[in-house]
């Protein structure tokens, strides 16, 4: 060794010392400049990354405010459900994942990844909820196998259940799950994907009242994403209550009166335009909204030749047939056309032009004047009546009754009807307006179309002395502590552009239609109480001279609509009401017992409005039909 050194060269020595040593600064001088980055410029994303890892921010969903009926009965709420979300971030493999969901949900994978792919931009980091309510046996599957299944959470949440199901599905609404054209617009309000939002009904107009604002919680979650605990929570601020107007005792007993049959009752206090009952057939059960709708259901629905999604109170149109005397008769009065003492002769048809009208009755009622004509609802005096004054005078008066145009009912796409003019045939069809024509629209057919809520509010400002009320259909909004924090006003949206002397006549008819020896609604009668009203049977199919095809030889699809409206006490209205039954025939017989039927259970004592026992009473034969003016002869 000694030797060794001896003849080494020293320069050869030092130079690989020098090379070593320059080496080993190089390698410290980059894990310096390394770690200088690491800590100085990075050190805050990566810190972010690391926290993010472990803990984690969850939204927490408000409870939705309660729907009380006029009384506070609860008729909407919120019920706890265990909800089942995934975050995808912790869900690997994801497959795996969704294919073990499969087996303890029954929903397929495809159903989950259909879900997943509707939450486009949203955070990997963020849960998305696959179920909303999974129920007790799924949730125990699922906590029995939790360690197989990352990513995956249950939360209890809260979820909308209408307490009795289809009463009012279509005034009440429903909630579902907000979409991306929604989602856009109420961004700014704090709405994220997964959320429900009202759809129609009180719950869409209430939704800034009812939703409340969401809270949110700060939680450690493990390697698995699963959440260990809560280090910090914002509570979540609760939506108000909503009072409506409806009484929901009186609206199940107008569902009761309407099951198996198409059709709309809607009754209002005439003496604030508060809507009382708001029934449309057939319903729905809301529930399944909320719950997850499937195609076949959904299917069900909106093929379902009944129309069940409809409201029909508000949007289905229809002609008003009889009903529209009452205007025809108003006109006829404060024009001056006709006075109570004017009288027509009836002989079973009215001959104008080249035609012959026909009057329902075919033998003809013989001498009538303006009471005996509305009380058996004589189609030969309106024929007159109508023509002396003229398709846009009825107009004039049809709209100054609230007729063709919109009640203002807080409602979306409510429809206003139609009352035709000579100026609207002109610009609709490009043709002159016939005088024939005028008869058809002065017995309520032609192209008249009104909706249900639009004939019960005529029928309340006959009732009240001539003030048109737009319809209410909340009472009061209050916080979950009972403060009042809105609270509608009652609105008069109109008069009656006639005189109380003529008003007193009119209502005088409507009093005989079903008091008279011969009203067409004696049926409608209740010892005790004074029901005053019209009938109404709108004929949907036009029956040619010679057709045989006639009551229950037609398809019911072809049938004539029946209807009524009413109000009582006579002298002191508390209630105004109208009844349409899709296909009913004759308003005497299928819709003026429904009318008086719910006017009982209103105004008389339980015990004996609950009662459903009528007078004995025949129904009119002159109820038959109301005629298309037609070619006899």
């Amino acid at each position: 060794m000694d030797n060794f050194i001896k003849t080494a060269d020293p320069d050869w020595y030092k130079q690989r010392v020098y090379a070593f040593m320059f080496s080993a600064v190089a390698v410290f001088a980059l894990l310096g400049v390394r770690l200088l980055y690491l800590q100085g410029i990075k050190g805050d994303e990566y810190r972010r990354l690391s926290e993010t890892n472990s803990i984690r921010l969850q939204r927490v969903n408000p409870v939705r405010g309660q729907i009380f009926d006029r009384d506070g009965r609860l008729l909407v709420e919120d019920r706890p459900a265990f909800a089942l979300s995934i975050t995808l971030k912790d869900a690997k493999p994801l497959d795996r994942t969704l294919a073990q969901l499969s087996k303890y949900t029954g929903v397929s994978v495809e159903a989950f990844s259909n879900t997943i792919g509707r939450q486009k931009g949203m955070s990997f980091y963020k849960p998305v909820v696959l179920i909303n309510d999974i129920g007790r046996d799924a949730l125990a599957a699922i906590e029995v196998h939790r360690y197989e299944l990352p990513g995956v959470d249950v939360d209890v949440r809260p979820i909308r259940h209408y307490v009795e199901g289809s009463r009012a599905a279509h005034f009440i609404g429903y909630l579902s799950e907000i979409n991306s054209k929604e989602l856009e617009s109420k961004k700014k309000e704090g709405y994220v994907a997964g959320d429900f939002i009202g759809k129609c009904g009180v719950e869409k107009i209430y939704e800034s009242y009812l939703n409340g604002e969401s809270g949110g919680r700060q939680v450690e979650v493990n390697a698995r994403g699963q959440m260990v605990r809560v280090l910090k929570t914002v509570p979540a601020k609760p939506g108000n209550n909503v009072y409506l107007t409806l009484d929901s005792e009186l609206q199940k007993k107008g569902e009761e009166l309407l099951e198996g049959k198409a059709g709309a009752i809607v009754a209002m206090d005439p003496k604030n335009g508060e809507i009382l009952v708001s029934v449309s057939s057939p319903p729905f059960d809301p529930n399944i909204f909320v719950e997850g709708l499937g195609h076949d259901q959904w299917q069900a629905l909106v093929t379902n030749p009944l129309r069940p999604l409809e409201n029909k109170v508000v949007h289905a149109e229809y002609p008003p047939a009889s009903v529209y005397k009452i205007v025809v008769a108003l006109a006829g009065l404060e024009e001056g056309v006709i006075s109570s003492n004017s009288t027509f002769f009836c002989p079973g048809g009215y001959r104008f032009g080249n035609r012959v009208y026909r009057c329902w009755r075919k033998s003809g009622h013989g001498t009538m004047n303006l009471t005996d004509a509305i009380a058996m609802s004589c189609d030969v005096f309106f024929y007159q009546v109508g023509q002396q004054l003229g398709v846009d005078r009825l107009a004039w008066y049809a709209r100054g009754c609230g007729l063709g145009t919109q009640t203002g009912i807080e409602t979306e796409n409510e429809s206003a009807g139609l009352i035709p003019t000579a100026t609207w045939k002109w610009k609709r069809f490009g043709e002159k307006w016939h005088a024939g024509e005028t008869l058809s629209i002065a017995i309520g057919q032609g192209y008249n179309l009104v909706t249900p809520l639009q004939l019960v509010v005529l029928t309340s400002a006959v009732a009240n002395g001539g003030i048109r009320y737009m319809p209410q259909i909340v009472k009061s909004v209050q916080t979950a502590e009972g403060e009042t924090v809105y609270s509608p006003q009652y609105r008069v949206t109109g008069r009656l552009p006639v005189t109380p002397e003529t008003l007193a006549k009119v209502r005088h008819g409507l009093h005989e239609v079903v008091w008279g020896r011969s009203g067409t609604a004696r049926i409608a009668q209740v010892e005790g109480m004074e029901i005053s009203g019209k009938t109404g049977t709108a004929q949907v199919y036009s029956r040619k001279s010679d057709d045989k095809a006639f009551g229950k030889n037609l398809p019911v699809e072809l049938r004539d609509h029946a209807w009524f409206v009413a109000y009582a006490p006579a002298q002191e209205p508390r209630i105004a009401v109208a009844v349409m039954v899709e296909h009913g025939e004759h308003g005497s017989s299928a819709a003026a017992p429904l009318a008086r039927d719910l006017i009982k259970a209103y105004l008389l004592p339980p015990e004996i409005g609950a009662v459903d026992e009528a007078p004995d009473l025949p129904v009119p034969e002159n109820e038959q039909r109301n005629a298309q003016p037609a070619i006899i002869e």
